[in-house]
């Protein structure tokens, strides 16, 4: 959507979510591409992120601010294809470590800045005569693709500078619970919250943020049908009901169990939520993100991780669902936003997470509070809820 798009940051995942707006994946469409074959291919996929990972095509050179979540999705993906050791993982994690801002002092950090990751050089400014900067412009969208690089390449997150990340993630929060995404300005949104929650969880310490406010953000955000608009008041989004029930999931407000729990006693309606997610599989067995909108490869995790986290995922349609997907399968491997379309990196992935809720035998399980793959040895997915976690 248009206004994803803070200070030349972005989340790519909301980047697709008005599928009435014009956007870059447009220049792809190309309605007469065969289909690839009936089946996962794997291999295919794994040329089309190899390709990726060794140079992007000119069509991503709008994307360039973007470039550190580009390569979450490359190097995220290949990890699902049980791949990394087709990448220099030293070389990708000291390339990530490269974009992260750092304060000239302590003081530094009680000036309301954000010390998280930039998206991409063209973001990233250099220190002045006096060890300043001159220009910060990290942002919360590309600290979590950052620490999802540095956690799949089997980076010790414990030698970055996550005591100043966090410090000056409160800086971000606002007095509602909602997050900037940077200190500079920008909106307030369930994206945001799901970013803060999530590098929180991925570093283990939730001093960044106070939950409690952000909880009652949450909430605030939930529609009268079930989903949860982005902020308050607003339509129902697969996006925006995913990033309030992964990050209630992350901050341990919720269990598991959510849909066997006596409604009265929970803190949302879990049977309205689970009525308006199963409502978004269409009758091409895709889901929509949104009512009586067109099926898109995304929200096929996007609300299939909404229905795995509450317990619902029993009820979708798998078969029907993984022929949508088979059909937005580039024969040049990746996955289209539609049937028909050529391939880019964000539906690729998105793809990859799908098949992986389907439990494709080729791919590696998925932790779907934090959209990576299941890296238990790792400290990810350990048993969710952020209640093993420092607060």
């Amino acid at each position: 959507m248009s206004e994803t798009v803070v200070h030349g940051e972005a989340i790519e995942w909301s980047e697709e979510e008005e599928e009435d707006s014009d956007d870059s994946e447009e220049e792809y469409t190309s309605p007469s591409q065969p289909l690839s074959s009936a089946n996962f291919d794997k291999d295919r996929h794994l040329v089309y992120l190899q390709m990726m990972y060794e140079l992007l095509p000119y069509h991503y050179q709008s994307q360039e601010i973007n470039r550190l979540t580009l390569a979450h999705f490359i190097i995220c993906g290949l990890h699902f294809l049980g791949a990394t050791d087709r990448v220099d993982k030293d070389e990708v994690a000291n390339w990530v470590l490269s974009f992260q801002a750092f304060p000239s002092n302590r003081a530094s950090l009680k000036k309301g800045e954000f010390y998280g990751f930039y998206g991409s050089r063209s973001s990233q400014f250099p220190i002045d005569e006096n060890g300043d900067l001159t220009h910060n412009n990290s942002h919360l969208a590309s600290t979590y693709c950052a620490l999802a690089i540095l956690k799949v390449t089997g980076h010790d997150l414990a030698t970055i500078d996550s005591e100043s990340l966090l410090l000056s993630m409160k800086n971000l929060q606002q007095d509602d619970g909602s997050f900037m995404p940077i200190h500079t300005g920008g909106e307030t949104d369930l994206r945001f919250v799901y970013c803060a929650a999530a590098i929180s969880e991925m570093l283990g310490d939730w001093s960044g943020m106070d939950k409690e406010k952000a909880k009652n953000y949450i909430l605030n955000c939930q529609s009268y049908d079930g989903g949860f608009g982005l902020i308050p008041g607003s339509e129902s989004h697969g996006g925006g009901t995913y990033c309030a029930i992964a990050s209630l999931r992350l901050m341990g407000f919720i269990g598991v169990d959510l849909l066997s729990n006596d409604s009265s006693s929970s803190i949302l309606d879990p049977s309205l939520l689970l009525n308006w997610s199963l409502q978004r599989q269409a009758s091409d067995g895709g889901f929509q993100g949104r009512t009586n909108k067109q099926s898109d490869t995304c929200y096929a995790f996007w609300i299939g991780a909404v229905l795995k986290l509450i317990g619902g995922d029993a009820f979708i349609d798998k078969v029907a669902l993984r022929q949508f997907l088979l059909s937005c399968q580039s024969k040049y491997g990746g996955f289209s936003k539609f049937p028909g379309a050529l391939p880019d990196l964000y539906h690729s992935y998105y793809g990859y997470t799908a098949f992986s809720l389907l439990e494709e035998p080729e791919l590696s399980p998925l932790c779907p509070e934090l959209g990576l793959p299941l890296l238990t040895s790792l400290g990810i997915c350990k048993g969710g809820g952020g209640n093993h976690q420092k607060s």
